[in-house]
């Protein structure tokens, strides 16, 4: 018996869950997990299931004229197969070695297929320190279209399922957010909407807030508006100088884009329209 997890969405009416459980019953199935939504304001439901079963093909093959009745968007995975998985970081590393040490302690199902930054110095001895493939792409202004190119040509050739933006500190082009869509994930230094361009933990000192954040989200043409996954907050007070802000929201950075990764890694994140359903 090996593990297997499908992960699908559809339209909402009666007979779902019974169709989906009872082809797995006759496929000699068993569920290990199970959750759904039904979702009222889009009238969508979905469903995301972990099973053992001795052979998955043929659960597939079997699966695929039931999805068909309902028009369903849906995939089925090994459970044991890593979410292949390139990161982009410029200078602020600190997400990255998380992420890293995350996978190293198997807290998170990836495999870092590469890891590219526009800055090389520290990213590159980070990667040979854990054995990632590391790719320097440098961009300017000039070479914006070239170094895009060179990230697409990485991401085919590594096979790259997931790519996370571990605080790359670039503008993808609407052409590669749109080409990206629904597998590449941001992290952002807000709880948003907050504080955006520069310094924004500054900003937030200037403003005395009491109370700062970070958000995961999907990446789209629309800069920081994409879905959310994830998001953390922190309650401060008028002794936090802005540097102990930097360092808390270093920390939530962290925790929040582990926890999408995390999520998407295990296929518990649906698309909903300009929303997600994230199942825990």
């Amino acid at each position: 018996m090996l593990s297997w997890i499908l992960a699908l969405s559809c339209d909402d009416r009666p007979g779902i869950v019974a169709a989906v459980t009872g082809l797995l019953r006759d496929q000699g199935g068993n569920i290990t997990e199970a959750q759904q939504f039904n979702d009222a304001h889009s009238d969508r439901f979905f469903m995301r299931v972990a099973f053992d079963i001795a052979d998955g093909p043929a659960f597939r093959n079997a699966f695929t004229s039931l999805a068909e009745s309902f028009t369903m968007d849906w995939h089925i995975r090994d459970a044991d197969r890593p979410t292949r998985t390139l990161i982009l970081v410029s200078k602020f590393d600190h997400c990255l070695v998380d992420l890293l040490y995350r996978t190293r302690m198997n807290e998170l199902d990836i495999d870092i297929v590469g890891i590219i930054s526009n800055h090389p110095r520290d990213a590159i001895r980070i990667s040979n320190l854990h054995g990632a493939p590391f790719h320097h792409c440098p961009v300017t202004k000039e070479t914006r279209a070239d170094q895009e190119a060179a990230i697409r040509q990485i991401i085919d050739d590594s096979g790259a399922e997931l790519i996370v933006l571990a605080r790359y500190m670039q503008i993808l082009s609407d052409g590669l957010a749109r080409d990206l869509a629904g597998r590449c994930i941001n992290i952002h230094h807000s709880f948003l909407p907050g504080f955006k361009g520069a310094r924004p933990y500054h900003q937030a000192h200037r403003r005395g807030v009491k109370m700062i954040g970070a958000t995961a989200h999907f990446v789209t043409p629309d800069l920081d508006e994409g879905p959310i996954i994830a998001q953390g907050v922190e309650a401060i007070s008028h002794a936090d100088t802005p540097d102990r802000l930097i360092a808390k929201g270093r920390s939530i950075e962290q925790r929040v884009l582990a926890r999408a990764v995390k999520a998407y890694s295990e296929d518990r994140v649906f698309m909903n329209g300009q929303r997600t359903v994230v199942f825990d």
